[in-house]
């Protein structure tokens, strides 16, 4: 699932991700990071949609801007 968006469409997914799962986007990513250890963004990706029943549009956005701020954190804005 190589899914690639645009910087307009990933902000508009992600505003749309609590309306649409009904989860926040901090919950998403603590089931990010209590899940597996994937090292690909696809495989984290995949595997968000398929244990949690997500299109795998909202799940790639998810992980995308978990690594943008998990990116953020580490080496500062």
């Amino acid at each position: 699932m190589s899914l690639t968006h645009t910087p307009a469409t990933h902000k508009s997914l992600i505003a749309r991700i609590p309306f649409v799962t009904g989860h926040e986007l901090s919950e998403w990513f603590s089931h990010l990071e209590s899940g597996p250890a994937f090292l690909r963004r696809d495989e984290r990706a995949n595997w968000l949609a398929d244990e949690h029943g997500i299109c795998d549009r909202y799940a790639t956005a998810i992980v995308r801007e978990y690594e943008i701020r998990r990116r953020l954190r580490l080496f500062g804005a």
